[in-house]
């Protein structure tokens, strides 16, 4: 603009020079007048657009501010999104492994009723065998001269006497529980017999108990014999 400018003075004084050959003072007069006129209009314009320019490169400065914000802004929202997304699937895993667990503590709270069921139906079924026997106490002591006493852990103790002629007192013993299957097992025989493991086997196919009693008592006679 400065250039111009300069260039326009210089056009400006050749035009005099040549003004000045040409007409008389007055015009020249009104010529300088209409020159400072066009010189101030010009200085304005100067100024003004000087002015508009350095606005001009504040604004573009401000642009850029602006410009270098909006993208810091956009990175941390990126990288928010990022950590975000890396929550999101960590919460859908842990929400997953909850339901795998309250699945499997499900399972496993059916497996124990089920367990606690069979255990109350077996011990159910195992006291009612124990009262049965118990029931026919005075039949057994009557017919076979048997003593049956309950003892510790639910266990009955089959007391025979008479069987020794020479010592009819002596007692024949053997002890009898119903095991964790509800199935009938010894767990002592005094004197001890040979043939209790088969006897045992037989009442738990059977199920015939005073089979199994008069079974023990005519082994014991036998050995009593010898």
């Amino acid at each position: 603009a400065e250039d111009e400018i300069i260039l326009f003075e210089k056009d400006m004084k050749e035009f005099w020079t040549k003004l000045k050959s040409i007409y008389g003072t007055e015009q020249i007069s009104q010529t300088l007048a209409l020159r400072d006129s066009c010189k101030e209009s010009i200085k304005v314009l100067t100024e003004k657009w000087s002015k508009k320019l350095k606005e001009g490169d504040l604004m573009i400065d401000k642009i850029h501010e602006y410009s270098d914000e909006i993208l810091q802004k956009s990175q941390r929202i990126s990288e928010n999104q990022e950590r975000l997304t890396v929550i999101r699937s960590n919460l859908n895993e842990e929400k997953e492994q909850k339901e795998d667990l309250t699945n499997t503590i499900r399972e496993l709270k059916e497996e124990l009723m089920k367990k606690k069921e069979i255990i109350s139906s077996k011990n159910k079924a195992a006291k009612e065998r124990v009262e049965r026997l118990c029931k026919s106490k005075e039949l057994f002591e009557e017919r076979l001269g048997l003593e049956i006493r309950r003892i510790h852990n639910e266990q009955l103790q089959f007391i025979f006497r008479h069987i020794d002629h020479k010592d009819p007192d002596k007692p024949y013993v053997f002890t009898l529980s119903i095991n964790k299957q509800g199935d009938y097992e010894v767990t002592s025989c005094t004197p001890a017999l040979d043939c209790i493991a088969e006897f045992q086997l037989k009442v738990r196919e059977t199920n015939n108990f005073s089979a199994f009693v008069a079974n023990i008592r005519k082994a014991f006679t036998a050995l009593s014999h010898k």
